[in-house]
């Protein structure tokens, strides 16, 4: 892989966190703002590949198996949590829903 390659990844990683961050910060449905964090791992993953093909080694893809570990963990306990603040408030949006107390 070239280094031309290299900057192409590493900038559409840094385009698909940024989606990804300002998703996370501009919407406020529960479900969306799960996306957006999904997003952003998935541009780390994309960064950890790049550069672990740029310098030939396989950290890069064993990091991103450990972030697919760690994405499908978020996506259980995040429709876990979506689905019982449905229940509860009988809505999704999080400006809604601040009012939760302990």
């Amino acid at each position: 892989m070239t280094p031309d390659y290299m900057e192409q990844g590493m900038l559409l990683a840094i385009v698909l966190f940024c989606l990804g961050f300002v998703g996370l910060m501009i919407r406020r449905n529960v479900i969306f703002m799960l996306l957006s964090i999904e997003i952003m791992l998935n541009a780390a993953g994309l960064a950890f590949i790049v550069s672990g093909a740029r310098w030939a080694n396989a950290d890069g893809q064993v990091m991103f198996i450990f972030i697919l570990a760690m994405t499908a963990a978020e996506v259980s306990v995040g429709l876990a949590l979506a689905l019982k603040i449905f229940q509860k408030y009988k809505t999704l949006d999080s400006d809604a829903i601040n009012r939760m107390k302990g």
